[in-house]
């Protein structure tokens, strides 16, 4: 049995969904009673708070693996990325140590720090609050939980997800903004292919106490990341607009402000833009290959043009 921590959200979502279509029996941690969606079929709820601890030992009843996704990717104080990823990290583990149950920890590329072609054992170098937060809880899981496994995924695109959708939303406008000083590089997976990631690590004896990065071995630009978005839905590339380092900084506070007014944590703060600013987000997939036996095989071409697709066919994109 499978407890899956997050499943509610877009890559939690996608991973329920091939766990249901394998019929491999899986449980979802869920907050409360009320559920957004209803989960895939066999697919069962269980409920628990990372926050408090309650309901964790009903939820671990006869579990063997523990995938934990659950965490903050946008927060309206510096503070909610700590007590988002660290302190419910911490909550579960320590639930969980002490049984027979392999822990699988979905920390992020953030944790790493910016960098070029980056391998798993790089000095961390986070320059946000989020990515210092999950790199805390990575040290928080190997403290208490030595054999646990940790992957650090990129960029994660697909249907369903609404971060990288509000670049494709521009792009679909004809338009694309970056910060002046030179083309930048990303790494990224399909969320699909994340999926079966995640499940490859989880199910390898020799994965225990490793740390792996988990991404399509292709790097790619937001320039041409955008190109290509634009040719799939039959438009020309997009009109780029480079924004000075400082006027991007300040929108992100302005952001943070409309935030805070409405409640509601957005894609665009002085956080994201630090992020945004660095010249390369890459990372070496070796390890995943040769240990994990496992390889992104998605092009972006192709899990764009699916992604775009289940946008148009759902409404939220028109093209």
């Amino acid at each position: 049995m499978l407890l899956i921590t997050g499943g509610t959200g877009f890559l939690g979502g996608h991973l329920l969904d091939r766990l249901a279509a394998s019929g491999e029996a899986a449980r979802c941690l869920v907050r409360r009673k009320t559920l957004p969606r209803p989960l895939p079929p066999g697919v069962e709820p269980a409920f628990g708070d990372l926050a408090t601890g309650q309901g964790l030992d009903e939820a671990l009843r006869g579990v063997d693996t523990v995938i934990h996704l659950a965490g903050v990717t946008k927060a309206l104080r510096a503070v909610d990325y700590y007590s988002g990823n660290v302190g419910a990290t911490e909550t579960l583990a320590r639930a969980v140590s002490g049984r027979p149950v392999r822990f699988l920890h979905v920390s992020s590329l953030a944790a790493a720090g910016p960098g070029a072609s980056l391998a798993e054992d790089a000095e961390p170098r986070p320059v946000s609050h989020y990515g210092r937060s999950k790199l805390e809880a990575e040290r928080i899981v190997r403290s208490l939980l030595p054999g646990a496994i940790i992957v650090r995924p990129p960029v994660v695109y697909g249907p369903r997800d609404t971060d990288v959708f509000q670049v494709l939303k521009s792009v679909a406008r004809g338009v694309a903004l970056e910060i002046a000083g030179g083309g930048r590089w990303f790494s990224a997976i399909y969320v699909k292919d994340l999926a079966a990631g995640l499940l490859a690590a989880a199910r390898r004896p020799k994965a225990e106490g490793r740390t792996y990065f988990l991404a399509h071995p292709q790097p790619v630009s937001w320039r041409e990341f955008g190109e290509i978005a634009a040719r799939i839905m039959g438009r020309k590339p997009p009109r780029v607009f480079p924004v000075p380092y400082a006027a991007a900084y300040a929108a992100g506070a302005c952001a943070e402000a409309w935030s805070r007014l409405t409640g509601k944590p957005g894609i665009v703060s002085r956080d994201k833009i630090r992020e945004a600013r660095c010249p390369s987000w890459t990372c070496d997939v070796s390890r995943a290959a040769a240990e994990l036996d496992f390889e992104a095989r998605t092009t972006l071409e192709a899990g764009l043009a699916e992604t775009l697709a289940w946008y148009k066919e759902s409404g939220w994109l028109k093209y």
